[in-house]
């Protein structure tokens, strides 16, 4: 008798309890990372806070005070870094989910694990940097007299939930690409530079006019925008937009998932 040993195609329940069986390597990776990022740095943690917050500024120079980009009424710097932070949420994950399995080749090719964990460790080690992030927020909010409404705050975990669904998924899809062709490194970055300017986090969606429903299909839109509705204000939260997203999130990991289950059988041979 031959017993031959393979991954499966589909994601199942029993990958979820697979998963959960091997929490605490999810957690030992989280944590790995961490130390690595800040290991021998000066600064340290203060990084997650300096790169967004000098966007910000960077960002009201030109686009709040040379450009003069409307911030629908309120003030710019505030407008952006609330942007910014769901922003560099996503960008991170979605550029160390899509490494994550070329990173750590030395351990896919000579241990079993759910190789899945690596992504998810990739994007759950990323709310570090959010939480010291919006520290920022809550000073900016501060310093300009703004104070979230309860609804607002009850609508971060459900934005963050969608943010992380559409970084898991798409990196997914990538690291799967990134194991065999190797251009994704060099495309990405480009990449996400267009995608900036395809989100409205330098400027408010209304600026599209009558095609701002077209930017409710990049599902990091209903995200920002109800992030400024329900912590700044700026109007009544966008349902029907943040639905949207929601869907194209829920697809694109769905999407993720199957592609990465599919492709994962060569992951160790050629990585």
């Amino acid at each position: 008798m031959v017993t031959v040993i393979k991954p499966k195609k589909t994601f199942s329940l029993e990958d979820l309890r697979e998963i959960w069986r091997y929490k605490e390597l999810l957690y030992f990776f989280v944590w790995r990372d961490i130390k690595v990022r800040y290991k021998q740095t000066i600064v340290g943690i203060g990084w997650a806070i300096f790169q967004p917050f000098m966007t910000m500024v960077v960002f009201s120079v030109f686009f709040g005070k040379l450009i003069k980009v409307p911030s629908d009424g309120i003030p710019y710097p505030i407008f952006v870094y609330t942007g910014l932070l769901f922003w560099q949420l996503f960008a991170s994950a979605l550029s160390d989910t899509s490494n994550s399995l070329i990173g750590n080749a030395a351990i896919v090719t000579k241990v079993y694990f759910p190789r899945i964990i690596l992504p998810l460790a990739d994007t759950a080690n990323k709310f570090v940097d959010l939480f010291f992030a919006s520290l920022a927020l809550i000073f900016l909010m501060f310093h300009y007299g703004y104070a979230p409404r309860f609804s607002g705050i009850a609508l971060i975990p459900i934005l963050l939930i969608i943010t992380s669904a559409t970084a898991v998924g798409a990196g997914l899809i990538l690291a799967s690409i990134n194991v065999k062709y190797r251009d994704v490194r060099y495309v990405l970055p480009f990449f996400m530079q267009l995608l900036l300017f395809l989100t409205p986090v330098i400027y408010p969606s209304s600026i599209a006019g009558k095609y701002a429903w077209l930017l409710s299909f990049n599902p990091m839109t209903g995200v920002i925008k109800a992030a400024r509705a329900g912590l700044l204000g700026t109007g009544p939260i966008g349902w029907q937009s943040l639905a949207i997203s929601s869907l194209a999130a829920l697809a694109l990991l769905a999407a993720g998932i199957f592609f990465f289950k599919k492709t994962e059988r060569y992951f160790a041979d050629i990585v």
